[in-house]
């Protein structure tokens, strides 16, 4: 394989090869992800508490030093990683973007850090996220805001929007996330790069406080192919017994054949469903544009529906969202000193669970069991469900979230997210494709793609065979990074 000046150009895949192959060191590597840090981190933002060089060049050598004696630790061997700030690294504070939190240090990785460390990788610090991850723009009191990487006037999205502008900035070869309310999908549309939601219990959340119920939020990949996306969910996956609703391996490997195509693919599209999500001009253009790609390509596309009351969903889904966010928030809000240093949306979460009674629960959960039934009978028409993965296109840094969309108010901090919901709350795999740009090619948009339950590894051969199909799409890259010149200062917001 022949390797380009800039060892940040490869993907993860072809980084993993030429290591194993010997043709490069894991301190080259190093060297070049440093570089590329230095120059662009420090406007982007998109990575934080960042280990000394010394360290991690100390670390790459033992890396090589276990290649030359013999095998790799696995597919991520001396591949450096950041890992988003919900998710414990040893040496790291685990802060989720709170100055409460700021010296929190974990005593053990969680699973899925632990998996990618035992697969070889070496932490270099945390990606940036909002405080307790919510709202989709990735801004707090601790670190600041990290700028979109096409424009940096603009929301990276969130939670994991630190992850998705260091792909895209190629500051990381792949990268992790979580996802409650799309944090792993809305800043992989907004940044051009992949970001897929595993099936509930696929990526085992452990340490957690409760293992039965919280069930929303789930870790994930996020990656610039979908051969990494695929590789490093392979790496997070599998059953542990700690985690009593995760999922055994998956029958069908979840890496897809390099032969993939889309004949035959039924694709539901859903669009704004039927008016009740607004969406900003040209965003429902954007997408069907990408489907039309893949209806050119043998998949067959056709308009479809949810055959509910989408508005009682949106009530069921508050009702879920507040009963599992205000626990971790009251956790650190112990004194009215400490509420004083929470963000409104926080706060807002927490207050708004306190009179939360069981049988309003437990309607909001025959509600979320009738949203799976409605989108189970569309799975017998359709292989995938198709919708936008965000209803506005990347918005102001500045702005805490959007107040209407279109002409149409937002009720909540969170209304103008409604799009993701839906994969979430039916416990259904969902990925983000990059879709294209909006009219002025500054802003880039993804489309989320649904699949059947526990089917990530056919969600995964739908995006392969979509991304076969579009390669001048996916070639193109952020303003600071080019293929032929090193990378270029980050420009201010």
């Amino acid at each position: 394989m022949d390797l380009p000046a800039d060892l940040t150009d490869l993907d993860a895949d072809a980084l993993s090869r030429a290591i194993h192959a010997r043709q490069v060191s894991c301190r080259e590597v190093m060297q070049a992800t440093l570089a590329r840090v230095h120059a662009l981190n420090p406007q982007a933002n998109a990575i934080v508490n960042l280990a000394a060089d010394d360290q991690l060049l100390a670390q790459a050598d033992e890396h090589d030093a276990e290649l030359a004696r013999g095998p790799s630790r696995g597919w991520l061997h001396g591949i450096p990683q950041a890992i988003k700030d919900t998710g414990h690294a040893v040496g790291f504070p685990t802060t989720f973007g709170s100055p409460l939190l700021k010296d929190a240090m974990p005593t053990a990785d969680s699973l899925y850090v632990a998996r990618m460390k035992a697969a070889g990788c070496i932490v270099i610090g945390k990606t940036n996220m909002p405080e307790f991850g919510l709202g989709s723009h990735t801004y707090n009191h601790l670190f600041g805001k990290t700028p979109n990487a096409w424009d940096p006037a603009r929301s990276a999205g969130g939670s994991s929007g630190g992850a998705a502008v260091a792909l895209a900035l190629r500051l990381l070869p792949v990268a992790d996330g979580s996802d409650f309310m799309g944090s792993l999908r809305n800043p992989a549309g907004w940044n051009h790069v992949f970001g897929l939601r595993p099936s509930p219990g696929r990526v085992p959340g452990w340490p957690r406080p409760e293992l039965f119920v919280s069930q929303l939020a789930t870790d994930g990949p996020m990656a610039r192919t979908v051969r990494d996306l695929a590789r490093l969910l392979s790496v997070q996956a599998g059953f542990d017994p700690r985690v009593p609703l995760s999922l055994d391996d998956p029958h069908d490997s979840l890496v897809p054949p390099a032969d993939v195509t889309l004949d035959g693919v039924r694709i539901g599209w859903l669009g704004d469903l039927e008016g009740h999500l607004p969406l900003e001009p040209g965003i429902a253009g954007v997408c069907e544009a990408a489907l039309h790609r893949m209806a050119d390509a043998g998949a067959h596309l056709s308009p479809a529906r949810i055959d509910l009351d989408l508005e009682a969903v949106w009530r069921a889904w508050l009702v879920w969202r507040r009963a599992l966010v205000a626990p971790a928030v009251a956790a650190v809000m112990q004194t009215p000193e400490q509420r004083g240093q929470v963000k409104p949306e926080a706060l807002w979460e927490h207050d708004g669970a306190q009179d939360l009674r069981f049988g309003s629960f437990m309607a909001a959960s025959v509600q979320r069991g009738a949203l799976l039934q409605a989108l189970l009978a569309l799975f017998e028409r359709y292989d995938v469900l198709a919708l936008p993965v965000a209803q506005v296109w990347p918005f102001d840094i500045d702005q805490p979230w959007p107040r209407e969309i279109a002409g149409h108010p937002m009720d909540t901090y969170h209304r103008w997210m409604e799009t993701t919901i839906y994969a979430t709350f039916a416990g259904l795999p969902a990925i983000s494709v990059p879709a294209g740009f909006d009219a002025t090619g500054r802003w880039p948009m993804g489309l989320q793609l649904i699949g059947r339950p526990r089917g990530d590894a056919a969600l995964l051969r739908v995006a392969a065979g979509y991304e076969a199909v579009v390669p001048e799409l996916l070639a193109r890259r952020p303003p600071a990074v080019s293929s032929t010149a090193a990378a270029r200062p980050f420009p201010a917001a």
